[in-house]
């Protein structure tokens, strides 16, 4: 590598590193937890996990979907349905209501029945400190805008570990990979700390990075999708009001109409008409499959919400299924406690990551450029040389 794309590579490294390393460092503290979000929550009193038959809407014993909807109608008064979740694992079933059908995350309220006896198991209550975290993680309580930057963030962080990885190489031209000069000056021991768990984390750290970016996107691909081919399904003009609950057929119906079109498929959720994830006339039912990777991928499927009869079934856009594949991804939300403990464990490498480059910024940011960049050709030789003005 000649001198001119060493030092290229470096100043790239080093702004985009400068640029992101503070709210990586926030997203890793946020995402940490969020890693094993379901275990603190069935910890500090989240509702038990019920065992017994699939939420199915034709599993027997279950109470019928339009009997859950009024109870649910019910305790929320002059409100409107948004959502219905199943649990295909259990009689679990969660509504999501609203004072309109538009309205924002922040004026959603959700709750927890069993469809066995149609109890309230978890009523709405107050934002929890698992929520908060999320919304940090996600958009810092800044809405889209908060989203885009972190996505920006994001970015950066992906040029800052592939400009890592070209220098690397030139760093270590002379040693043994997983040197660790222990011995030598505290300088040096972070800088060989530093390669070795980025080299070690760089896969695992890329594929986090990009999944973020993707999640950050997430409203520009959901209202790419609304505007293109969810309005092509609905066949509706755009712009058409939002049919009124009085006007709601029955949901049995329009699921057993739904399943017709895929069978061997469980519904994960229900969206109402108006919202965002079904159009103004319908109820949208989401499938899912059933191997790990196709559960993952949703397949929609239009009901008329007065007639009940299937208006189109098609499957996402990529764009869609790259964001939905990112989610759980990003989270190492795959394979169980298993997965998420090597995700923490990772994370925990990307907080020392970015902490030790910080410091090492810190400790030489008035050296000359080409006292860095003999460092870098170097593999740390010059560790020991007087820091010069810029």
């Amino acid at each position: 590598m000649t001198r001119a794309s060493v030092r290229a590579w470096y100043l790239v490294h080093k702004w985009t590193s400068l640029v992101c390393t503070l709210f990586l460092l926030m997203l890793c503290l946020t995402g940490l937890p969020l890693i094993f979000h379901d275990e603190i929550e069935a910890v500090t009193g989240g509702p038990p996990p019920l065992e017994g038959a699939a939420s199915s809407s034709d599993a027997p014993g279950l109470l019928p979907l339009d009997t859950m909807l009024e109870r649910a109608l019910a305790e929320r008064p002059g409100e409107v349905p948004l959502y219905m979740a199943f649990d295909n694992e259990s009689p679990l079933l969660t509504v999501t209501t609203g004072p309109a059908p538009d309205a924002p995350e922040t004026r959603m309220t959700l709750m927890l029945f069993d469809r066995t006896d149609g109890r309230l198991v978890a009523p709405p209550g107050e934002e929890g400190f698992m929520e908060f975290l999320l919304q940090l993680h996600t958009d810092m309580f800044l809405g889209l805008p908060g989203m885009l930057f972190l996505g920006a963030m994001g970015l950066s962080f992906v040029a800052a570990l592939v400009s890592g990885v070209v220098l690397y190489a030139p760093f270590m031209r002379k040693l043994e990979f997983g040197t660790l000069r222990t011995q030598r000056s505290r300088r040096l021991k972070w800088l060989d700390w530093h390669n070795l768990l980025g080299i070690t984390a760089f896969a695992w750290m890329t594929v986090v990075g990009v999944t973020g970016i993707i999640n950050a996107l997430a409203t520009p691909l959901v209202d790419q999708w609304r505007n293109g081919a969810l309005a092509e399904m609905a066949g509706l003009e755009a712009g058409a009001p939002a049919l009124p609950p009085s006007r709601y057929g029955s949901l049995d119906k329009a699921m057993a109409s739904a399943r017709s079109a895929l069978p061997g498929n469980d519904p994960q959720f229900i969206a109402f008409p108006g919202g965002a994830y079904s159009s103004a006339h319908h109820y949208a039912v989401f499938f899912q499959g059933d191997s790990p990777l196709t559960r993952r991928l949703l397949t929609p499927a239009l009901i008329d919400a007065e007639s009940g009869r299937l208006s189109d079934v098609r499957p996402m856009p990529i764009s869609m299924k790259a964001l939905q594949l990112s989610q759980p991804l990003h989270f190492g939300d795959y394979g169980g406690l298993p997965l998420k403990l090597l995700w923490a464990a990772l994370t925990l490498f990307t907080i020392v990551v970015l902490g030790s480059g910080l410091y090492l910024w810190l400790g030489r940011r008035h050296a000359s450029l080409p006292m860095r960049l003999a460092e870098v050709t170097s593999g740390g030789r010059f560790d020991a040389v007087p820091s010069a003005a810029e």
